[in-house]
């Protein structure tokens, strides 16, 4: 093992005890799941198969393997980038981004950017710099032509959808959510308003803590799992019928609260709004009008609902655009793509004191508006993000968009914020500096 190797497993090792108590996991490159040969073969050995329906598939290091293939194991709903010729990325490569240098967080020890990618597990990044590619890299199983779980950068996608049909008079965000569902009238998000639901200042009992077996978001995917339920499962069986179930836990507009069933809900009023699930007005509004080069796709539940708050699959390049689309103020591919309006209002964030009651110390002076986080730092750089991993960060002063895929073993951000959260900052500073 080499000395950068050495001290990149060393400085992981770390950073994970600190954000997933004791327990360790072989690093990249021993987890590669290029190299461990995850479903190769006709059929693949025994041992080398992941399956959706025994749960190996999001186990690890097969969920390595899983990021970059889940329409193989499971159903899904595709975005179609419709019929148009791809736009255009020009290649702008910065020769100099892999030995810039950073401090991650907690630590005194600086790394490279290109140590930073195998410490977070990364499969795939992108950045431009005022619209052209100048880094690019992929890892793994992940190729330029492959589509990756986006995870909860999924709600920042559909946030936007709704922030739009807002912005255009067809939601009035103060209407409580019943007014569009009734049929979540008895439940917490009954009385809660649009704007609540966008921001997630709702009062739920809902836990997105992945580590505890017994949290709601477990109960949730069982109900969208499109699986067969046993023969004496009473629960609910679609994402539709969870969200009814949904009991309230404080009060509405008090604290940001972050709960992936708000963007389901979010895109259950889209879908009643439009008469379209988020799958097919994403391709509709957004990505047909991209020029993207790839259809992106959902994962449903059993009747088919797409999975709004985390199911989203897409290509590196086409997240990048989606990006720019939104550091010019909506505007890309020659057209204006969403309301310059909705644009205005995410980078304006929302209730900081709000945010703050939420307790992430890594994030402190964040806030949440049109489900992005929201940085308020001199740059004003606002972020989706996802689980394992998932980012797209826009500076606007730095004329910067990364976009990063990931299948880092622990699900909560703080396994990555501490080097990922320096490293774009450092990146912004560099590329500030360019002509």
């Amino acid at each position: 093992m080499t000395p950068a190797a050495r001290f990149t497993l060393a400085l992981l090792a770390t950073l994970t005890a600190a954000t997933a108590g004791a327990t360790t996991y072989p690093d990249a490159a021993a987890s590669d799941p290029a190299t461990l040969g995850w479903m190769v073969g006709s059929p693949p050995p025994a041992d080398r198969i992941i399956r959706f329906a025994d749960g190996s598939y999001f186990k690890f290091p097969q969920m390595r393997w899983s990021v970059s293939h889940f329409r193989q194991l499971m159903p899904t709903l595709n975005v179609s980038r419709g019929l148009g010729a791809p736009g255009v990325l020009v290649q702008s490569p910065d020769t100099q981004i892999n030995g810039l240098a950073f401090t991650p967080l907690g630590t005194k020890q600086s790394m490279t950017w290109e140590q930073s990618l195998p410490a977070t597990y990364t499969d795939g990044i992108i950045v431009l710099h005022r619209g052209n590619v100048v880094y690019e890299r992929y890892f793994g199983v992940l190729k330029d032509d492959g589509q990756h779980a986006a995870m909860s950068v999924t709600k920042s996608l559909v946030g936007t959808l709704g922030a739009t049909l807002v912005a255009e008079g067809k939601i009035d965000p103060n209407k409580r959510v019943a007014d569009y569902v009734p049929e979540l009238a008895q439940s917490a998000f009954g009385n809660a308003t649009v704007r609540q639901v966008l921001d997630m200042t709702t009062g739920l009992k809902y836990s997105e803590d992945y580590a505890d077996p017994n949290a709601e978001v477990w109960a949730h995917a069982n109900a969208g799992s499109p699986l067969p339920k046993p023969k004496d499962y009473t629960g609910p069986r679609s994402y539709y019928e969870f969200l009814q179930t949904v009991q309230p836990l404080g009060h509405h507009g008090e604290s940001f609260g972050y709960k992936t069933i708000n963007t389901d809900v979010l895109g259950w009023v889209i879908a009643r709004v439009t008469g379209q699930n988020v799958a097919e007005l994403l391709s509709q509004r957004i990505w047909s009008r991209l020029g993207a080069e790839q259809d992106a796709y959902f994962t449903v539940d059993s009747i088919g609902t797409p999975f709004a708050g985390g199911g989203l699959n897409a290509g590196l390049r086409d997240m990048a655009r989606f990006g720019e689309m939104l550091r010019n103020d909506g505007t890309f591919n020659g057209q204006q793509i969403v309301p310059k309006a909705v644009v205005d209002d995410i980078r304006r964030g929302g209730d900081k004191a709000a945010f703050a009651k939420a307790g992430y110390g890594l994030l402190q002076g964040f806030s949440y508006r049109n489900m992005w986080w929201v940085s308020h730092n001199p740059d004003d750089a606002f972020m989706a993000r996802g689980v394992h991993g998932q980012s797209i960060y826009i500076d606007p002063k730095a004329e910067m968009v990364i976009v990063r895929f990931a299948s880092n073993p622990v699900a909560a951000n703080a396994a990555n914020d501490p080097i990922t959260l320096p490293a774009f900052a450092a990146l912004a500073q560099h590329l500030k500096k360019q002509p």
